[in-house]
């Protein structure tokens, strides 16, 4: 094992946490051909097999599972360090590594640009996934802080919310609904619904929503991401619940309409999140302070000000 690599080591951790070399190449940023050779290589130095096959499925061997508990705690230890070293050069000159669930690209980005701005030589880790991962990732301390609408109820995680996080119908501008005012919820339970993926916040906050309203979504199309959904909808193809951080563009160019549904939008909040006990490196620290102290109100300036009206609670205003 003298001649394994550190990136052989990442490459063979990341395999063994999803036990697939495609989600293992989709995380890494490589090809499934480079994740098998790099695999290949740590097994030749191993002298023994990693991971078996059985039918379609992957599983780890049991010194697979001997590998995996040694190089877990060896990427721990490299972690560590790097938090050690990071804590050294302070806030300045440190890398901030966050991640975003998809729903937050749409304002994410600019507020890492507002806290860059005032921090010079930050540089900056971003993942964008739904919130599965993002918790995974997480929980596996490949970033140290997560950015998501839905916080996890365990006590594993702290979470702090900055900002509002609305959701809304949108449909095409020719629905037979997008001139109607106070429309009852009861009447989505008509309406084709094209919904993001399982394992997406949007999608659990759909389903919860649409529950509670004893309303079961005839879905006709399942999209794993929100540009695809979007233009579904503008497609024609039926309805669907999304934030409204991800269509207002789109709303104020006229390429889709919000409806007026009866207790909606739903207001949830932006939280940004942490493993619980993890000693934040002072970039990471300083960027949730400033999320805390600022992030609601630098993300209400990007919105049009003919979508302002989701932001702002009022009577009648849905939550959830």
């Amino acid at each position: 094992m003298r001649s394994a690599t550190l990136r052989q080591l990442r490459v063979f951790a990341s395999a063994a946490a999803h036990l697939s070399f495609a989600r293992a190449a989709a995380e890494l940023h490589l090809t499934a051909p480079a994740v098998s050779l790099q695999v290949a290589e740590l097994e030749r130095h191993a002298g023994t097999p990693l991971f078996e096959r059985l039918g379609r499925r992957v599983y780890l061997t049991p010194a697979g599972e001997t590998m995996r508990r040694a190089t877990t705690a060896i990427l721990d230890q490299l972690r560590g360090l790097e938090d050690d070293l990071a804590a050294h050069r302070g806030v300045e000159g440190g890398t901030l590594n966050v991640g975003v669930i998809s729903a937050g690209d749409y304002f994410f980005p600019t507020l890492l640009n507002a806290f860059c701005a005032n921090h010079e030589g930050v540089n900056v880790a971003l993942s964008v996934c739904n919130r599965d991962e993002l918790l995974r990732r997480l929980d596996r301390n490949l970033v140290d802080l997560g950015i998501m609408s839905l916080p996890p109820a365990d006590g594993d995680f702290r979470a702090s919310e900055f900002a509002t996080n609305p959701h809304v119908i949108i449909a095409p501008p020719g629905h037979p609904l997008a001139a109607s005012r106070r429309i009852p919820m009861s009447s989505l339970g008509r309406e084709p619904f094209i919904a993001r993926e399982q394992g997406s916040l949007t999608r659990g906050v759909m389903d919860e929503v649409l529950k509670r309203a004893r309303i079961r979504p005839r879905i006709v199309i399942e999209a794993a991401s929100n540009e695809t959904l979007k233009q579904a909808v503008s497609a024609g193809f039926g309805v669907a619940f999304m934030s409204a951080h991800a269509i207002a563009l789109e709303v104020e160019a006229k390429r889709l309409v919000v409806l007026d549904v009866v207790d909606f939008p739903i207001r949830r909040r932006w939280y940004c999140v942490h493993r619980r006990g993890k000693r934040l490196p002072p970039v990471a620290s300083a960027f949730e302070q400033f999320l805390r102290e600022g992030g609601d109100e630098a993300i209400l300036r990007l919105v049009p000000a003919s979508m302002k009206r989701f932001w702002r609670v009022g009577k009648g205003a849905g939550t959830a």
